[in-house]
């Protein structure tokens, strides 16, 4: 299937986790595809490109969407996936550390945004955030965090209304617990995966590839009239109130005696 021949994407983050999924997957589809990362990803190719960027720095982001229409003459899909996690509870918190995952996870979505659309709007296209189930709802000791993807998910519907006289639909994805390097030593132990696995009906973390084929469906045709949208994908926890399974306890119960 070549859903994306002759279209060109960037992805940020795109050298580890889900961003390296999207880039292959897009790629894999006949997109032409730049990475924006602070990292080098594993390999290129003559349809995948990578340029050293700092999403957070203005000077930077425009230079890498200036090189991409160069190299390629054109920007259809832009995926905004990087980002930082944080823990730490409000009292104990740094200055520092608040400003940097904003930086990270909602001043580069803008910076990305206010370069890419001016070249976006000449045939339109999609943008897809990248944004968190942490974004739809609270975690302990994980403010800075929810805040700036809660922060991530309305901009997302905002945008969407902006961009839509100019035919480009934008919508965001939520993830859950996925399968990465950053979260392998979060459930490194077996009683701390039981902890993070136990409340996901599908009991499993999600797979990159999982997210990338998400991403690429809102990023082709087929979601044509998808925008300003936040769809979840997390194996079920979010529909969840959090309260106990009662059946499950009734039977244990019944068991028991």
């Amino acid at each position: 299937m070549a859903r994306f021949a002759g279209k060109v994407a960037i992805v940020t983050g795109g050298a580890n986790g889900i961003g390296a999924a999207v880039a292959a997957r897009l790629a894999a589809e006949g997109a032409k595809v730049m990475i924006a990362d602070i990292q080098e990803p594993a390999s290129t190719c003559d349809s995948v490109a990578f340029i050293e960027t700092d999403g957070t720095s203005a000077r930077q982001v425009a230079a890498l969407v200036d090189a991409t229409v160069a190299k390629w003459g054109r920007i259809d899909i832009l995926v905004n996936n990087a980002g930082l996690g944080a823990l730490s509870e409000t009292p104990e918190m740094e200055e520092e550390l608040w400003d940097k995952v904003f930086a990270i996870n909602t001043k580069a979505i803008y910076l990305f945004c206010k370069y890419a659309i001016p070249v976006m709007r000449a045939q339109g296209g999609a943008i897809i955030n990248v944004a968190s189930i942490s974004g739809l709802g609270g975690d302990y000791g994980m403010g800075v965090y929810n805040a700036s993807k809660g922060a991530v998910i309305n901009y997302t519907r905002s945008l969407a209304l902006d961009c839509a006289r100019d035919g480009i639909r934008v919508n965001a994805l939520c993830p859950g617990l996925i399968e990465t390097a950053m979260t392998a030593l979060t459930v490194a132990r077996p009683a701390d995966r039981e902890a993070w696995l136990g409340p996901i009906p599908l009991a499993r973390m999600g797979k990159p590839e999982e997210m990338a084929s998400v991403i690429a469906f809102l990023a082709s045709d087929d979601a044509s009239y998808m925008t300003g949208s936040i769809l979840t994908a997390d194996g079920g926890i979010t529909c969840h109130t959090g309260q106990p399974n009662v059946p499950a306890r009734r039977k244990l119960r019944e068991q028991q005696g």
